[in-house]
């Protein structure tokens, strides 16, 4: 038997009668870890561990760094290839798992699962518990989830629990009080919803991604705590993952557009159904032009090896060589929607909506490859594939294609909204002395601001990045999209004025979706000495992830 580790210590292998199973850690790889091989006698294996200090799931917290101030906290964060500093595992999304865990910790916190909780039991030392938890619903292993601190919850309906530090539960329950309405359209959409509770848990600010969509328990970062509900459609994402990649599952990295391509199509859907056509729609184009700046990462390498990252399917020749984290962008997502979305187009949603119907039910419960879609799809929608058709579709360009495919320029969204915001963005960047304000923007939301923020120059005249805080408070918003657009804006063009919001934000958010533009603004705004001085105050708050991501930053 063959499994995967990293930073794992093996103490011992026993079969089910306590003999010894002979076993072999291999030297590490630096993107895999270490082989463990083990020489089984029989169908039980009992392996003895324990993980190491630096294990790249586990983020261990001092009581400083969480809101309430007073305990400490542990979270894990396992995908992609990072459950094997956990425990010893088949570590790959072919190889589903259903696991019971027996949680030993203080009697004054709380720990949370991807798993059902089973009961708190009393152990012989007073002073600790241990909580019981199961799921019996195989999942990949990368879903494997735990979470330990001071962790209250509050009830938003009968399956769903919001949980988070005491001090931030009012807080996230206002922001997330409308789970249960995106369950039930999504429900209508998409099929019962079939894992049982759709909690939420608010994580600490060291949580490296927006959102994590561990089955029963999904993990969200605070910075979503905007007191509107303007960033809460990150729950939909997280919950369309229900249906597209924790039920029906990439079998590998090569196909993770499989997950999270379908579960951005899904996402919209549901924001469609609850808000309208013309936000989908919004939604959408904000999705385009953050796809553009994916494709740009890798296309402005020359090299065959970075372009193969604007490709859906990516195969796997070599593929283990690359560390997910390091090439993860929004081209699996993004480029996955307007691939689903070109074949919406072309058969029409009703017959699309029965495909995903069969799709979902055929898949329910396996992890399948980008060759056995395409084998599903000639077989449910064969006009799609029928050259010179009229519902024919490029797939082979759109699947194996690097960058986008000439026909994608047919389903570029078209909304109002976002026309009216690149008028105003053109003129302005067109004249930056214009007297733009208040005025001109009176009936926009927080997306349409991200919009705008995103349109404008890299670089902007000090006094106009200046002028633009003056009239909105940009740099004190509460939204985190708009606050980091605009101080990323001011990191790029050197407004040192801007340089503490900017420092307090990195010492206090560990979300890399904010860390890299941050980090690389003060780099190309010739403040990299005050960026490295951050990271080296910062780092202890960020996850192993984050780390690994800032630190390449810095050494690039």
């Amino acid at each position: 038997l063959s499994l995967d580790t990293r930073d794992l210590s093996i103490l011992a292998a026993t079969d089910a009668a306590g003999n010894d199973v002979p076993f072999q850690v291999h030297p590490p790889h630096h993107v895999r870890g270490s082989l463990l091989a083990l020489s089984l006698h029989s169908n039980e294996v009992t392996i003895r561990f324990h993980t190491g200090p630096n294990a790249s799931a586990l983020q261990w917290l001092t009581p400083e760094q969480t809101a309430g101030g007073q305990q400490p906290y542990v979270f894990t964060q396992c995908q992609a290839i990072h459950v094997r500093s956990v425990f010893p595992c088949q570590d790959t999304p072919q190889a589903r798992i259903k696991y019971n865990a027996r949680v030993n910790i203080p009697a004054g916190l709380h720990a949370v699962m991807s798993a059902q909780h089973v009961g708190t039991e009393q152990t012989a030392d007073a002073a600790r518990v241990d909580e019981v938890f199961a799921m019996e619903q195989p999942i990949p292993p990368y879903l494997f989830a735990l979470a330990v601190g001071d962790i209250a919850f509050k009830t938003l309906s009968p399956r769903v629990k919001v949980y988070a530090e005491p001090s931030q539960l009012e807080a996230a329950a206002f922001e997330f009080s409308e789970t249960e309405e995106k369950i039930k359209a999504a429900e209508a959409l998409f099929g019962p919803y079939g894992w049982g509770d759709f909690n939420l848990l608010l994580m600490p600010p060291a949580f490296p991604y927006g959102g994590m969509e561990n089955p029963r328990c999904t993990f969200l970062t605070p910075t979503l705590l905007a007191g509107d509900r303007s960033l809460a459609n990150v729950v939909a994402h997280e919950l369309a993952h229900s249906w597209t990649g924790n039920l029906v599952t990439n079998a590998d990295y090569s196909s993770f557009w499989l997950n999270e391509g379908w579960t951005v199509y899904a996402e919209r859907r549901i924001l469609e159904a609850l808000e309208g056509a013309e936000k989908a729609r919004l939604d959408a184009a904000m999705g385009w032009l953050d796809l553009q700046k994916g494709l740009s990462r890798f296309t402005s390498d020359t090299g065959s090896s970075s372009r193969r990252f604007t490709q859906l399917d990516l195969g796997t020749d070599g593929l283990d060589e690359f560390d997910p984290d390091e090439v993860f962008s929004e081209v699996p997502y993004e480029k996955g929607f307007f691939f689903l979305t070109r074949l919406e187009h072309a058969v029409g949603r009703p017959a699309f909506d029965a495909f995903i119907t069969k799709y979902i039910s055929k898949f329910a419960f396996q992890s399948i490859t980008t060759a056995t879609f395409l084998e599903f799809l000639q077989a449910e929608l064969p006009q799609v594939m029928e050259k010179g058709g009229e519902s024919w579709v490029d797939v082979e360009e759109w699947v194996r294609g690097q960058g986008m495919p000439a026909e994608a320029e047919s389903i570029v969204p078209q909304s109002a909204s976002l026309a009216a915001v690149q008028r105003a963005a053109n003129g302005f960047k067109a004249d930056p002395k214009s007297n733009f304000g208040r005025a001109d923007a009176s009936d926009w939301g927080p997306d349409e601001w991200q919009i705008f923020l995103a349109d404008l120059p890299k670089v902007l005249p000090v006094e106009t990045v200046v002028r633009l805080d003056e009239e909105f408070g940009f740099s004190k918003s509460k939204n985190a999209e708009i606050r980091v657009g605009f101080l990323t804006v001011a990191a790029n063009s050197g407004a040192t004025q801007f340089h503490p919001e900017v420092e307090a934000t990195l010492l206090s958010v560990g979300r890399m979706k904010y860390l890299r533009p941050l980090y690389n603004g003060l780099i190309q705004g010739g403040a990299k000495d005050m960026a490295e001085r951050v990271f080296e105050e910062a780092k202890a708050g960020y996850h192993p992830v984050a780390q690994a991501l800032v630190s390449g930053l810095l050494k690039g």
